[in-house]
């Protein structure tokens, strides 16, 4: 089985394959999928890596904070879609009305 692990604030100039890489010197990886703007499609500076079970732990541990380019990167254990935060999902634009 597999998990997902989110990767913030990640430099805009990284590829896929750069961090498959970076990863894959303490886990293995079985996919790797950044986040691009839909409409740019320029990256946003995050991204998701998804790592057996076994090595979840101890890429988090290995990679939470280590550089990537002239950034400290951000590394957890993703939450499923709706779990994020506490901020309410509007759904658009501001409402006034």
């Amino acid at each position: 089985m597999a998990k997902s692990l989110f990767v913030g604030n990640l430099p805009w100039s990284v590829t896929e394959d750069e961090l498959k890489a970076k990863f894959e010197e303490h886990a293995k990886v079985i996919a790797v999928r950044l986040i691009t703007d839909k409409f740019t499609g320029k990256a946003k500076g995050f991204g998701f890596v998804e790592v057996e079970d076994a090595d979840m732990d101890k890429a988090i541990t290995a990679m939470n904070g280590q550089k990537i380019g002239d950034r400290e990167i951000v590394v957890n254990e993703a939450k499923p879609r709706g779990e994020g935060g506490d901020r309410p999902r509007s759904g658009g634009f501001n409402k006034r009305f």
